[in-house]
This record gives C-alpha cells, sequence and structure tokens, in this order.
C-alpha cells in the first residue's frame, strides 16, 4: 500500500490559475472554473496515504458524462437523487452530475456505529419519503440496508458501479439560472421529522463568497477535512468551497477519522500546504485527549502552518479549545488559529465568523442573566463562560429578539433571527414548517444569544431550555458539571425536564456509565446528584445507563429531545438501582 501511495501525486496546492472568490452565477459554472486549473480533491486511506489525486478537471469531464448518463435513464431537470454520502470520487461525480443534468442532489447519512441496522433503514425510508427522489445510491457495501429502504419506498436503488455502465445520452445539457434549486440539505436534526432545506445556486455562491471572504481565503492555502458530507459544514464547507474557490484539499473518511484521529493531524503536519481545517468541537477534544503525558506532540506533528482552525457544527467549549492547545503549542499550533463560527443549513452554512486572528474569546455570562430571571437571593453568583462566534458574515443581518418579536439591545439574551441572500427560500414540500419560522425574509434560527460591540454569542437552543418553576436552565450547564466528575467527557451525559408523578417538572440527567460495580455506581448517582445541585441548587433525577446509549443526530451530536423520548418510552433502559 505504502508503494502504490508513494507513487500517487496529490493536486498542487498553487497553479497558474487566477483565483475567483464563488463570483458565480451556478455551481456547475464554479466547476467548469476550477477545471482549468491543476487543483482537486485528494483522498487518503486510514492513515493519511493518498490513494486517489482527482483534479477539478477529471471530476468536471466525469460529472459532465455522469449528467448525459442520468438523462439517458430519464432523469429530467427538478428530479431529486438520493445519494449516500460517502466521501469520495463516486459520490462527488454523481453530486457535481446531477446539478449538470439540472437534478437535485439529496446528500443522506452513512450509518453511524448508534443504533442498528433496523435504525439506519428507517432513518432512510423517513428521508426518502420526505424528498421523493427518482433514485437513490449508495456503496456496494450498503447494498442491503440502503438497498431495502429504495424497495420498501417504491425508489430506483443503484450502486455506485452501476451508473458507470450507462450510455451517454447525446443531447445538450439543460439550462441553469441562478435562482434553480442546487441541492436539498437535510438538517442534522431532522431524523424523524426531516426537513429538506431547499438551496439555490445563488444562496449557495453568496454565502461560499461570503465564507471565503471571512476567512480571507489566500493563494497558498490548501485544506484537510474528515468531516462527513452529508452534513453543511462537510459537504458546503469542504467539498462545494474548495471547487467554487479553486482550493485543492485533502480527505481522511469520517470513519476512520473516528479510530484514528491523530490521522488527521498528521495529514495537516504531512502536507506543507495545509493552512485550512474545521472541526466541531469534539474533534478537538478526541485529539488532546489521544495525546498522552508520554507523547510529545513535537516529535510527530507540525502544525505551525495552520493557519484556519475552524470551529463550528455544536457549542463551543473554551475549556477543550485551551485543552487543545496545551497538548499541540509545542508542535507549533496558535491559538490565535482558532476560528469560531456560527451557521446552520437554513442559512447555507455560515451566519457569523470569527475575523482570522482573534481566536477564541470569551465573555462571562451570569446565571441569571441565562435564565432571564432576577438574581436570587441569597445565592452565589455563577458564570458560564460564552465564546464569541464573530460576525454576521457578508450580507447577513442578524437580530436578537423578545417573545413578542421586539429587537433586544446589545447584550441581552433572545432569540436570534438571520437575513440574508443565502437564508433559504424553503423547506421542500413543507410550507407549515417554512412559514413557522421564516417571515419577511427572516428566519428564526432556533437559537438563543445575543450581541456584543457587533459579535455574535449563542448560549443554546431555544428548545432544549429546560424550565423548573419559571426558572430557564441550559441543559449544557448541567452537562457540564457532570463532565468535571472524573471519568465522564463529552457526549457521555443528557440532560432534558421531565414531569414526576407528582407532576412536578424537574431535570432528570442520563449518564452513560462504564462501572459495572453495583456500590460504585450508586456512589456514583450521588456524587451526580450533589453536582447538580451545588452548580444549579436544582434537586435531579440521575440514570446510569451503558455507554454508546445516547442517540445523536445524523452529524454525530448529542439528541437531548431523542434521548428524552427514549427514555420516557421505556426504549432506554437504566441500570437497575442497588437493592
Amino acid at each position: 500500500m505504502a508503494d502504490a501511495a508513494a507513487t500517487i501525486v496529490t493536486t498542487p496546492t498553487r497553479d497558474a490559475l487566477p483565483r475567483i472568490m464563488s463570483d458565480f452565477a451556478t455551481l456547475g459554472a464554479a466547476l467548469d472554473y476550477a477545471a482549468t486549473g491543476a487543483r482537486g480533491l485528494n483522498f487518503h486511506d486510514a492513515r493519511g496515504n493518498p490513494l486517489r489525486a482527482y483534479t477539478f478537471a477529471e471530476l468536471q469531464s466525469d460529472a459532465c458524462a455522469m449528467a448525459r448518463r442520468l438523462m439517458g435513464r430519464g432523469v429530467v431537470k427538478g428530479d431529486r437523487i438520493a445519494l449516500i454520502a460517502e466521501t469520495g470520487a463516486e459520490f462527488a461525480t454523481l453530486f457535481f452530475g446531477c446539478i449538470y443534468a439540472g437534478a437535485w442532489p439529496v446528500p443522506l447519512p452513512l450509518p453511524t456505529s448508534f443504533g442498528g441496522r433496523d435504525s439506519y433503514v428507517d432513518q432512510l425510508q423517513v428521508q426518502l419519503d420526505s424528498s421523493d427522489p427518482k433514485m437513490l445510491f449508495y456503496p456496494a457495501e450498503l447494498a442491503a440496508m440502503a438497498g431495502a429502504a429504495a424497495e420498501a419506498k417504491g425508489v430506483e436503488g443503484h450502486a455506485w458501479e452501476d451508473a458507470a455502465e450507462w450510455a451517454v445520452k447525446d443531447s445538450p445539457l439543460p439550462e441553469t439560472v441562478s435562482d434553480d434549486i442546487a441541492y436539498l440539505q437535510y438538517s442534522s436534526g431532522s431524523t424523524r421529522f426531516p426537513h429538506g432545506v431547499a438551496v439555490t445556486h445563488r444562496a449557495l455562491l453568496s454565502n461560499l463568497a461570503a465564507h471565503s471572504h471571512g476567512m480571507e481565503v489566500r493563494e497558498t492555502d490548501r485544506c484537510v477535512s474528515w468531516l462527513p458530507w452529508y452534513h453543511d459544514m462537510g459537504l458546503v464547507g469542504c467539498l462545494l468551497s474548495p471547487v467554487a474557490n479553486q482550493v485543492s484539499t485533502d480527505y481522511l473518511k469520517t470513519e476512520d477519522f473516528a479510530r484514528r484521529p491523530l490521522a488527521w493531524l498528521d495529514l495537516i503536519s504531512r502536507n506543507e500546504g495545509t493552512t485550512l481545517s474545521y472541526s466541531p468541537t469534539f474533534g478537538y477534544d478526541i485529539c488532546a485527549r489521544r495525546i498522552s503525558s508520554q507523547t510529545h506532540a513535537e516529535d510527530r506533528f507540525d502544525l505551525s502552518r495552520w493557519r484556519v482552525a475552524g470551529n463550528g457544527a455544536d457549542m463551543i467549549r473554551p475549556d477543550v479549545m485551551q485543552a487543545f492547545v496545551d497538548a499541540f503549542e509545542p508542535a507549533g499550533f496558535k491559538a490565535s488559529a482558532f476560528l469560531p463560527s456560527y451557521g446552520l443549513a437554513e442559512a447555507t452554512l455560515a451566519v457569523s465568523i470569527m475575523p482570522p486572528g482573534e481566536g477564541i474569546v470569551v465573555e462571562l455570562v451570569e446565571e441569571t442573566e441565562l435564565s432571564g430571571k432576577d438574581e436570587a437571593v441569597g445565592r452565589p453568583q455563577r458564570y458560564r463562560a460564552v465564546v464569541n462566534c464573530g460576525k454576521p458574515v457578508r450580507d447577513m443581518l442578524v437580530e436578537v429578539r423578545d417573545e413578542d418579536g421586539g429587537i433586544l439591545p446589545e447584550r441581552a439574551i433572545g432569540k436570534m433571527f438571520a437575513k440574508g441572500a443565502s437564508i433559504m427560500t424553503g423547506y421542500f414540500r413543507d410550507p407549515e414548517a417554512t412559514e413557522a419560522c421564516l417571515s419577511g425574509g427572516w428566519l428564526d434560527t432556533g437559537d438563543m444569544g445575543y450581541l456584543s460591540d457587533g459579535y455574535v454569542y449563542i448560549v443554546g437552543r431555544a428548545k432544549d431550555m429546560i424550565i423548573i418553576n419559571g426558572k430557564n436552565h441550559w441543559p449544557q450547564d448541567i452537562e457540564w458539571a457532570v463532565e468535571q466528575l472524573p471519568g465522564f467527557k463529552s457526549g457521555d451525559i443528557a440532560a432534558f425536564a421531565i414531569t414526576t408523578p407528582g407532576g412536578e417538572e424537574t431535570p432528570a440527567v442520563l449518564v452513560q456509565c462504564r462501572t459495572t460495580d453495583d456500590a460504585e455506581r450508586s456512589r456514583l448517582r450521588e456524587d451526580i446528584k450533589e453536582r447538580v445541585r451545588s452548580i444549579t441548587g436544582m434537586n435531579c433525577v440521575v440514570e446510569l445507563v451503558p455507554p454508546r446509549t445516547l442517540p445523536r443526530t445524523s452529524s454525530g451530536k448529542l439528541s437531548r429531545a431523542k434521548a428524552r423520548n427514549q427514555y420516557l418510552s421505556g426504549e432506554i433502559q437504566p441500570y437497575a438501582m442497588a437493592a
């Protein structure tokens, strides 16, 4: 394998093609331009060895041929084509083949380690119901599961290889304009009641231009990514943006990162041009944890060229970011490289981005401000560190509103609204859901936060709020409190509100527990109750559950709503209390 990899020359970081920052009418036009240069996409094995260099020129040629194959099979403009989003040349070819054919690619998730075959097939069926595609494409190894979902919904199911055998239809490609839909993006929380975000070419290119200017993309930039292509940060930020901004990019599969997270940093170190790479907080967390006290990061890694270490997609944890700096500063990593951001699929991707070089900036917010209530008499003041998520990107407006829709002043916490050229036109075939979050071009993001000196601060999801005795509590605060106990990490804890048999609202905390000793479990329950009481002043129900029990969204984030539903329905079975 190593000898074969040594013969593969990855695409160059620089070439002679003048860079155009996403200033195109359509995504197809962006790829047409990128194809006139030498840059492209590079796919690597689990150890970071190159498997395939795929130039933008090859991608463009293959995608045009694929478009004509799809048209030969009866695909017409506006048809949806569902694609299991495995990181590789096959997905990229089919995605852009759909773009050239005027069809709408619909990236769908790979199976995760959470749940089994049946839950994955169910998830695909729900999303196939929602998107109503003509075809579903999948890797051959997923034929049993994806094929079953397609068959159940009357959708044509095909392995990647099938399309390569189809005849090319010798006819002109359809005309595409900026206001045509480019693709459907399912947001990560849309597992059971999916919302397919319809993204136009205009919205996409506007957002790509905004965030490439916001990151100050340079001629010398190169990207490394392990992010999944069914999530907006992976698809838009790390596949479509490199095409529209002509950036050579190196990929690890998401499952390979999960098994060998430090291969991400190896790949950044090995490629002298790498300057851009993004991750949610948990990616930085797992890397910092994998470096043992016996390992000298400077002996293995060179992270000195990493200019933009982007962070987004979940709550940004300053303690995790500091742990990453502590672990990798000896290898040349600069804390100023951190680039927090805030975004969501309904805004195509980015709403706000930290100006490069400013790093992690934290404000301490007193918990009574977070809860919206007057300070409790006799209680010591407690603070939460809230991370600055940057300034609204170009052509994006952000407002903070109260429950009645009134605009709040700076530093007042309320519901976040955004308006701009890259805000979605609506959810696919779901006018009620669209009307519930869009009005007058303003998007209700569903997030709570505030503005300070023009910067955006996010404090949590409005729907996750726990309200006890009229006071608001953020589940993150409870979860973070438990995580400070030895043996727990981010993702082990889910906090939410339940109603007791007596009719009272109370917080419940599900904690993934690895010990099998009954006495140790009893001690843990008491320690957790005491920790939550000391931080929040609340008594809570503590349930210990087996490892890998807590449900995740398709992008790997904890789903508190699903955890609550599964707990109340009995699907999640806690460990029994010792007699």
